[in-house]
């Protein structure tokens, strides 16, 4: 593998992940805290209440972390503010998470619409590889594959291959019929979406 294709299979690894996020911030009842100063609040009682252990996760000092909760400060950095969203969100509304997994994983199944390169045979033929929008609702065995290789904190790659599957599964060997062996190929991936 060259240089590029390394890069590109992190880009749409990374958009599984991203898609992912985006799915669960759908999915939740009430806003997450938007101000500094409620974030650090929020993400501190999830800390039991520990300064320290707060800013050892953000990456900044305790005293920088007692300034956001008296008020002192409320203008964070790009990186800090990053860190806050990203804590706050992964933290947010935990039983609205699992509920909608548990309901993908058993009965639902997920919804994936992407834009991304497929390509079912070799190339110069009419089934090379090409960009297509695709959106296909995925049966709750690959869904709940996908979920459990994500809460185990699967790699990329593994996270990567089960939704390659479960969209070639659904879309192209529509569960099996004629074309239960065909490989596909999953790729170059421009965005990618979940839903719940």
């Amino acid at each position: 593998m060259t240089d590029d294709d390394v890069k590109r299979a992190a880009r749409t690894r990374a958009k599984i992940l991203e898609g992912f996020a985006r799915a669960e911030r759908a999915l939740f009842t009430r806003p997450a805290p938007k101000s500094p100063r409620a974030q650090m609040k929020f993400s501190r009682t999830r800390e039991k209440g520990s300064t320290k252990s707060l800013a050892a996760r953000l990456g900044v000092f305790p005293k920088t972390v007692q300034r956001y909760l008296s008020g002192a400060s409320s203008k964070p950095d790009k990186r800090l503010h990053a860190a806050l969203v990203e804590e706050t969100e992964s933290e947010w509304q935990p039983q609205v998470r699992a509920q909608a997994r548990q309901r993908a994983a058993s009965s639902g199944g997920l919804v994936i619409s992407c834009r991304a390169s497929f390509g079912l045979g070799r190339e110069g033929t009419s089934d090379a590889g090409r960009v297509r929008n695709i959106t296909v609702a995925v049966s709750p065995s690959h869904a709940a594959a996908i979920i459990a290789a994500q809460e185990e904190g699967a790699t990329e790659s593994d996270l990567h291959d089960a939704v390659a599957e479960a969209i070639a599964d659904a879309y192209f060997r529509q569960g099996g019929g004629g074309r239960a062996g065909l490989e596909v190929k999953f790729a170059d991936v421009e965005w990618l979406n979940i839903t719940f």
